[in-house]
Formats: C-alpha cells, sequence, structure tokens
C-alpha cells in the first residue's frame, strides 16, 4: 500500500532553489524554464501515473512519453501554474481535481530545458481530453511499477556526436525514457527506494 504521508513528507514544500538533477549531456547552454505535473492517480485499487505520447511532429521530444507540462509563459507566476496550465492545455484535466503535495528537484536536461516536477494527487471521477496537436495518447501505469527500481533500465545512444547514458521503463508497447525517466528516479530517490547517486 503507497504511503501518502511518506509521500508529503519526501517532497520539496517549495519549487527548488540551487536543487538539480543534470542529465548526462546536459552543459553550459543558457537552459529554458519549464514545469510539468506528475499526476498520481488514487483508484480504489491502487494509485497510477498518468502519462501522455507526444505527437510525431512536435519540435521538443516529439513521439516521446512525458508528464503534462511545458515552457513557462510571462503569465505563469510560479512553476504550479505552468504545471496546471499546460496540463489542462494538453489533456483537459480539470484544476478541480488535482492536488499539489510537493515538488522534486529541477531537471536540467541535455535538450536544453530546466524542468521544475510539481507532484500532485489526481481525485477520480475526472475526464481527460488529449489536444490533438500536441498529445497522441493518454494513459495510466501503475505507481509501484514505475517506482521499482527493478524496472528501472539502463540503455545509451549517439547524440551530438557523444555516448549518453540514460534510463528507461518499458511499460507494455510503451518506452518512457529520458527526463521522464530521470524523473520518476528522482521520485524513486526521494521516497528512499533507491541510493542517491
Amino acid at each position: 500500500m503507497f504511503d501518502l504521508a511518506h509521500l508529503r513528507s519526501s517532497l520539496l514544500s517549495e519549487p527548488p532553489v540551487g536543487d538539480f538533477v543534470l542529465e548526462e549531456g546536459a552543459g553550459d547552454q543558457v537552459l529554458t524554464p519549464a514545469a510539468v505535473l506528475v499526476p498520481i492517480v488514487l483508484h480504489p485499487a491502487g494509485q497510477t501515473v498518468l502519462l501522455t505520447q507526444r505527437t510525431a511532429h512536435l519540435r521538443d521530444h516529439a513521439g516521446q512519453i512525458s508528464f503534462p507540462g511545458g515552457r513557462v509563459e510571462a503569465d505563469d507566476l510560479t512553476p504550479t501554474h505552468t504545471a496546471l496550465r499546460e496540463t489542462e492545455e494538453e489533456i483537459g484535466l480539470s484544476r478541480e481535481s488535482i492536488e499539489i503535495v510537493g515538488f522534486l528537484p529541477e531537471y536540467r536536461t541535455g535538450t536544453g530545458f530546466r524542468v521544475t516536477p510539481v507532484v500532485a494527487l489526481v481525485h477520480p471521477p475526472f475526464t481527460v481530453q488529449p489536444d490533438p496537436f500536441e498529445v497522441a495518447e493518454i494513459f495510466e501505469v501503475p505507481l509501484d511499477f514505475l517506482l521499482d527500481p527493478a524496472n528501472h533500465q539502463r540503455h545509451s545512444l549517439h547524440y551530438r556526436g557523444a555516448l549518453r547514458n540514460y534510463f528507461a521503463m518499458p511499460y507494455g508497447d510503451y518506452f518512457i525514457w529520458g527526463a521522464t525517466a530521470g524523473m520518476i528516479r528522482s521520485l524513486s530517490e526521494r521516497l528512499g527506494l533507491l541510493q542517491a547517486a
């Protein structure tokens, strides 16, 4: 049984300042601020994580599996505003179903983003409607599966002239990797399920 009190106490209470995870390949380039929602759905039968598959034509991370979220815009007052706005725009999930419980360390990507992960509980019943321009599919994966280090695989690829290592969590037909897998690893670490790197 997942311990919600342990989750709340393990997370950062404010958006992180100076606390970050550096993805392999992230360098000294100027990073674009962004935020994502890490939506943990509280089903009676057990918790899941709501994920999206991005459409194939997008400029950034096309076709990849991701949390709902995106770039910070001028009107966004906080990373929470960004994550909630993007979630509503991308998958139509109403803020009334979302309870923010904390933050993970900022995640700095090799593709030029510094992402604040905003962890939230999603209370059923709720409806979702993908934005067809950005989201090809919305699906859920059991939280226990994602947090289990036994399901965290190491992979590598050549990117911008160098060999990059990354984590992946294949689930059925879904290949969860890159920044999304890195943030899930960060959550596992905060919950004490794996040793700090």
